[in-house]
């Protein structure tokens, strides 16, 4: 900071806050910090932020603007501190918290939810505390925010908690400067805040307050299934231990192979069901209480919970409700998954839950209503550091980068599957949560719904907005992006894959070798990318210098589905591949080749994944996306760790230079036929492909000078893969980036969208 200019005496200075500084406790914590140090003046909130006017002796108007930065509350996330004014003379009175002001053009940032703090849990549980097992107990450290808000700034009028009159006591913490929920806008307690009733299966009442909560408990342990209201939408939940219950939820879920979320009482609930490492632990119990993928443990628990999955997705309590449910006796390992029907969006809405008669036995309802869906966010652990696979609770919004590259308006609207949208405007980007699959009709609606309301809460003019959609034209974000009204720019898949991780790098400048693997992407050339190497950097564009040799993609998007179809159109040229795939979908799969049908072209590691799986013995129809390489992996984890690779994915000398799969194929053909372990030929191809990365990267970079990598694209969500390919890279002297803020499948293009819309070039 700069030191303040002019005599000792008295100043008075106006400063501008921006950050996430609403609904954080801001305005008293400078509140406190102001009296502390003898200032008189105001603060208030408006929409750029946190506005102050304070004025005192020169050393102390210092010692405050240090401490906004130095001290600010734990939620906080404070990103400037601008002296817009400085002044001779000093304010009268003492210091005062001002009504929030709606004037001006919108910056500021809204909070995400927070996990409870840990003051309220320890008043959940104090017999003495008046908010003594109050499922709603919140403070400016924690509790709903962008969940409840229906627009900025961040007050109670405009979050759903308006509904709710405080009462006296309620009235005189929120108004007390020295108190923790002072200007807590979902300030309650058991008299005047939202309560939460136990239902029956036709969705009558039968107990409520706490009767309900205890009486759930002893629901769970019975093995029975309940919906539970949470932060940001309901979860269907049961005994994780139980294979019965498990299978049952499944049954009625219709959801046969799709992993399941489990939430635990506490670490000690997860010894042995999980390896729970330090790093492990550290990201379980870190304040956004992400869902993480953790490797099974030797205890077991029912298959049914993530079948065929390597790994199992865990949770700890994050709510009040949850810890009163655990505390009530709760079984200590709960299915905690997403309430809704097979393929569609989470339930959010009181009046929705129709929809789930004859999923759940009971539903326990809390009054407080839910602005907006919010999932749980899912994390694993990459090289020892989180890697968000779905961006969700307590990080959404949160703004991604600060940049004074971003000020024209840009909205991003992402890719078909796993879509997020992003924001552009003012200096921030913000990328939305995760809203699903816009395949689905729920999802499209949530789609259309978070566009509206970002743009509403931003106060974006969509005249002047800057459109960015996928190339791919029969997307349905990009059939949207047609109807509204500003300029459009299309941004080619796999380039928003790799502008995602130069981005979140701040990588302006940076040239890099981008390694984008995923399942399909429309190509610049018409074919379906999914294997790719892209040159340059976000100021010179990315431009595609190697891919995976071609396949014919048998059925077009079908394959996506049926790994075995995919598998004809790589391996028809190979020798005895028809004795490792089942009849009928060979001869489906030939008969297309045969036909004059046109079948298009795909470079897709996503569909080389499944052809390896579908040889190793995956012959089933995917019940979700990547379930077949997620199976492909597991087994490779469950084989012994390799000092090299069998096989080799080599490179064709072609213009540009293409990995050749096809001698990978052979060889891992050829093991079959001698009878090697299925474990060992899928650990052996995960080697390969590192291998054949590092290769290519080497090759590339005696043409071109590199030695910077980037990774992105589903692909790179194998754990596996991503540890070999760190591993080989670094040993051949290149520099690692991949995706850590936003997942590194399609919920991080957005991201890229808006990364590349910046360009000059495409201003």
């Amino acid at each position: 900071m700069r030191h303040l200019s002019g005599p000792p005496e008295a100043q008075t200075l106006r400063l501008r806050v921006r950050g996430v500084v609403q609904g954080v406790g801001f305005r008293p914590f400078v509140f406190r910090l102001a009296t502390r140090l003898g200032l008189s003046g105001w603060v208030q909130n408006d929409l750029e932020g946190v506005l102050i006017e304070v004025s005192g002796p020169p050393d102390a108007l210092e010692a405050l603007v240090r401490a906004i930065s130095a001290e600010a509350p734990p939620a906080a996330r404070v990103e400037q501190v601008e002296i817009l004014e400085q002044q001779p003379g000093r304010l009268p009175g003492g210091f005062a918290i001002v009504q929030s002001e709606a004037k001006g053009p919108l910056s500021t940032r809204i909070s995400p939810d927070l996990t409870l703090c840990p003051d309220c849990l320890q008043e959940l549980f104090d017999p003495s505390d008046r908010r003594y097992r109050h499922p709603f107990i919140n403070c400016t450290n924690c509790g709903p925010r962008y969940s409840i808000t229906l627009q900025l700034p961040y007050d109670r009028p405009h979050t759903t908690m308006r509904a709710f009159a405080m009462c006296p006591e309620c009235a005189a913490e929120y108004h007390d400067p020295y108190n923790r929920r002072f200007h807590a806008q979902p300030i309650a307690c058991p008299v005047c805040g939202p309560q939460v009733h136990l239902w029956n299966a036709q969705l009558q009442p039968i107990a409520s307050q706490h009767p309900a909560i205890e009486e759930a408990a002893r629901l769970l342990r019975l093995g029975q299934i309940l919906t539970i209201k949470g932060l940001g939408g309901y979860h269907l939940a049961c005994d994780a231990t139980r294979a019965e219950a498990v299978e049952r939820l499944r049954a009625r879920k219709k959801r046969r192979y799709k992993p399941l979320a489990l939430m635990a009482r506490d670490l000690e609930a997860l010894w042995g069901y999980v390896e729970l490492d330090e790093p492990a632990q550290e990201l379980l119990q870190s304040p956004e209480r992400p869902i993480v993928l953790l490797p099974k443990g030797p205890k077991p628990l029912p298959e049914a919970l993530a079948p065929g999955s390597p790994d199992l997705g865990v949770m700890l309590p994050y709510t009040p409700l949850q810890h009163l449910l655990f505390a009530e006796g709760a079984p200590p390992l709960l299915v905690m998954t997403s309430a809704n029907r097979s393929g569609e969006p989470m339930i959010y809405r009181d009046e929705e839950l129709e929809k789930l008669l004859g999923l759940a036995d009971y539903f326990l309802v809390g009054e407080r209503p839910i602005a907006r869906r919010v999932d749980d966010s899912v994390a694993a652990l990459a090289d020892g550091r989180p890697m968000l696979l779905r961006r969700a609770r307590s990080f959404a919004p949160t703004p991604i980068l600060q940049s004074e590259r971003f000020q024209r308006p840009i909205l991003a609207l992402g890719a078909m599957l796993k879509n997020s949208i992003a924001l552009a405007a003012r200096g921030q980007v913000i990328v939305s949560q995760h809203l699903g699959d816009l395949e689905e009709l729920e999802a499209r609606l949530a789609f259309y719904e978070t566009i509206r309301d970002l743009t509403q809460m931003y106060r974006m003019d969509l005249e002047q907005t800057l459109v960015v959609h996928d190339l791919h034209p029969d997307y349905p974000s990009t059939q949207y992006a047609a109807e509204l009204p500003g300029p459009k720019r299309a941004v080619q898949h796999h380039q928003a894959h790799i502008a995602a991780v130069l981005a979140e790098h701040h990588l302006w400048d940076q040239p890099v070798l981008g390694f984008a693997f995923d399942g399909a992407g429309l190509g610049l050339d018409g074919a379906i990318w999914g294997g790719e190497v892209m040159l340059g950097s976000l100021q010179t564009g990315l431009r595609r210098v190697a891919h995976l040799r071609y396949a014919p993609l048998l059925g077009g998007d079908a394959a996506a589905v049926l790994p075995v179809q995919a598998a004809v159109g790589f391996v028809r040229e190979l020798r005895h591949w028809e004795d490792h795939l089942p009849q009928h979908p060979v001869e489906q799969g030939l008969k297309l080749l045969a036909s004059r049908l046109p079948i298009p072209s795909t470079s897709s590691v996503g569909r080389l994944f499944d052809t390896v799986a579908a040889l190793l013995g995956f012959h089933s129809r995917q019940d979700f996306e990547g379930q077949a390489a997620m199976w492909l992996e597991g087994i490779a984890r469950s084989a012994p760790p390799e000092s090299q690779a069998r096989y080799t994915l080599s490179i064709l000398p072609t213009n540009p230079p293409q990995w050749d799969y096809r001698p990978l194929l052979e060889a891992i053909l050829t093991d079959m036929q001698k009878g090697f372990a299925r474990e060992k030929i899928a650990r052996h191809f995960h080697h390969a492909l590192a291998e054949g990365v590092a290769s290519m990267a080497q090759h590339l970079r005696e043409l071109h000078g590199l030695s910077a990598v980037a990774l992105s694209g589903g692909v790179w969500q194998n754990r596996l893969l991503h540890g070999l390919a760190l591993h080989v890279l670094r040993a051949r002297g290149f520099e690692v980036y991949w995706n850590q803020a936003v997942p590194p499948g399609d919920g991080g293009i957005a991201l890229g969208q808006v990364a590349l819309a910046q360009m000059p070039e495409m201003a």
